[in-house]
Order: C-alpha cells, then structure tokens, then sequence
C-alpha cells in the first residue's frame, strides 16, 4: 500500500467551529500534518460546545482527528515568532478571523509569504476578504440567506425552512476550501510561488445554488420557492407519506424510471401518460397511494425495482444500513481522555490508500513541546511568560 497521497505536506491551522477544521480534517485524513494553532486558553471553541465540562466535546472530536495542537497566545509578540518559525518550513496556512486581524497579529498574507514564498495561504470567511459585508459576522443561516437559497427551500405556501445540514459552512468553507487550497498548493509545487485563497462562504454557496441561476438566464427570474422542478413543481421528485407516519424520497424524473414506477410499484400504468385533468391531481393521487401502505411494504414492493425511490432515513438508520457497513463510513477508535469514540470515516476512496485514524483529536496544547522542539527548561520559561499554556 503506497504512502498517503499528502503525505508529506504540513498544515498551519489556526481556523476554528466547524469549515475549516472539517476541512483540515480531510487534508489531515489523506496524510497532511495539520498542527492546530489554538488560544492556550479557550482553545478551538469547538472543543466547549454543547459539553462545558470537558475541552474535548463530540463535536471538536468529530473535526480533528490526525491533527497535532500546539497552544500559542498569538496576542504576544514572541508567541508570534514562534508561529512564523513554523511557518517557514509549512506547506499552508489556513485561518478563519475577520478580515485584517491577521494583519493586526503581524500574521497577514504578505507578511507570512516574504519568509516563505511557496506558502499557500487559505482564509475562510463568511463573506470574503472584500466586498460590503466583509466585516460582518454570521452562521450558515446567514450566508444562505445572503446566497439566495434560504428563499428556494420551503413549500410554495410556507416560510423558508432550516436544515440540519450546513450547506454554507460545508460545501463553502469546507470542501471548496479544499479544492482552493490543494490547487494552490499544485502550483506552489511547480512554481515556487504559493498563493492567497479567498474563500467566502456565501460565494461558494451561491455558485452551487444551479437551478435558480438556471431559472434566471432562461427566464429572466428565479422560479418563487417551491414551484421550481425540484422544489414542488414536479410530482415524479418529491416526499410522500406512508401509513406508518414514515416518508419515501421520489425522484423518478426520467420517462423509464417513472415508467417501472408506475407499472410495478404503485400498479397504476394509467398514470405513465396522464391526461390534462389526471395531471392536475397527480400530487394528491400519489399522496393518497403512498399512504395506503407503511414503509416497510412499500420497500418490500420496491426490492429489485430501479425507479428511484428510497427510504427517508433517520440518522440512526442511515448509519446503521447495508450501505453504510458495507462502505465503512464509520470509524470508532480509542480517545485517551472520551473512550471510544464513535465518527464518520474519510469518505473517499481511492486505490493504494486507505484511511486510518492515526491519532485522536488533540488535548489542548498536547504538541507544543513536540512541534516547537522545546526543551524543558524553554518550554517553562514559556508557560511563565503565557505565551503556552502552563500545564503541558
């Protein structure tokens, strides 16, 4: 088995939450070594969240894993060498502060590029580096908003509706985060020269937001929510109730999918070609099928019938299925602090790796000495001034 594809690669992480440490995480999972630069104080606020009591929560243990820590007061001034001895020798720095408080830290793009030049450097904000907003705070409800989709999601009648998965904070701050800065660093390695990554999460929200944009350039405007052909205007793609309380995802777009739907699901082959006035009731006519029979006959009718409709799922489900054994998307190892912990594997497969979890996500400040090459007597001399913490 050859060595992990980034294997080799060193990662400055001072980001925290959630989009850049999932990020880093999946740097980390394909071999990185990602070192966490976090406030010997507080730390990566992730670790406190949900769970005051311990600095190692289930939701910091979920984005950190394969990662070293090192605990720096970044508000004084040889905290600050320390950082950017480091970042002579490091591959990518990634932050998540407002825009200029790197800068105000003397950590700032050109400040960091002059002692390393082939550094990529990878700043994750809501709004970006420039623009009107570009001060301003917000969650992934926020860039949403801003991008245009909280308004696409929702029934035709109703308010918009929050999800549960963050679609800002991931597909913005986390994977397009990726994709920047592995581009980056492809070119870094063949040029020399590293590059500053803007990454604004509402941007990258709204590039993905297709169908509205779609719906504009034909038409002028996007579609009003819910009335879209993925959003409510289209029977064949939608949720349906069963008798049970359960729902099924239909999404049977193409004419053979909704075909095999028809004839060997639902039995119903009139309504294959339906006429004007069948079509006009074809979402009550379904809704009234598909709650004639729970979840588990319509699954039962639907073994062995490809037409594109699944099972809605609960979490529990989800991580317990066929599927997700068989595709090893969970993980448990040991925490020396938590016990076993229960996470999502790295989702990628590719040949000749395979992802392991190498370590565990960090104690606070648990590689200072390590990375920093302290002695005992410097790294006392340190936690006096406090510029690492003390307890190390």
């Amino acid at each position: 088995m050859s060595r992990p594809p980034l294997d080799g690669v060193t990662i400055l992480d001072l980001s925290r939450l959630l989009p850049g440490p999932l990020c880093s995480q999946h740097l980390a999972d394909m071999g990185a070594d990602v070192i966490k630069i976090e406030d010997p104080g507080l730390g990566d606020y992730a670790r406190w969240a949900g769970k005051p009591q311990t600095v190692n929560s289930p939701f910091f243990l979920a984005l950190n894993r394969n990662k070293r820590s090192v605990a720096l007061d970044l508000k004084k001034p040889q905290a600050v060498e320390l950082l950017k001895k480091l970042v002579t020798t490091a591959d990518i720095v990634m932050e998540s502060f407002r825009p200029g408080v790197m800068e105000r830290l003397g950590c700032g793009y050109d400040s960091l590029a002059a002692l390393n030049p082939r550094l990529v450097y990878c700043s994750i904000t809501g709004y970006g580096q420039t623009g009107p907003n570009r001060h301003l705070g917000g969650h992934d409800i926020n860039f949403i908003a801003e991008a245009g989709i909280s308004d696409q999601t929702g029934a035709a009648d109703g308010p918009p509706v929050l999800s549960n998965f963050q679609i800002a904070d991931l597909a913005g701050g986390a994977l397009s985060a990726a994709m920047g800065i592995l581009a980056a660093l492809y070119d870094a390695r063949r040029s020399g020269r590293g590059r500053h990554v803007d990454v604004s999460m509402t941007d990258c929200a709204m590039a993905h937001a297709l169908f509205p944009l779609v719906a504009k350039a034909r038409t002028g405007q996007a579609a009003p929510r819910g009335t879209d052909r993925l959003t409510g205007a289209t029977p064949a793609y939608g949720y349906y109730g069963t008798a049970d309380g359960r729902h099924l995802a239909v999404g049977a777009l193409e004419p053979h999918f909704w075909r095999r739907l028809c004839e060997q699901v639902i039995e119903r082959p009139d309504l294959i070609e339906p006429g004007p006035e069948q079509a006009a009731r074809l979402p009550a006519l379904l809704a009234d099928i598909f709650a004639g029979k729970t979840l588990a006959e319509w699954r039962q009718r639907l073994e062995g019938v490809d037409c594109c409709v699944s099972p809605v799922l609960t979490p529990d489900e989800a991580m317990d299925s066929p599927h997700a054994h068989a595709r090893d998307l969970l993980v448990r190892h040991p925490h020396p602090v938590e016990g076993e912990v229960l996470q999502y594997a790295f989702p990628v497969k590719m040949t000749d790796y395979r992802f392991a979890v190498r370590r565990p996500a960090p104690l606070l400040g648990e590689h200072t000495a390590e990375v920093l090459g302290l002695s005992p007597e410097q790294r006392d001399s340190l936690a006096e001034q406090g510029i690492i913490p003390a307890n190390l």
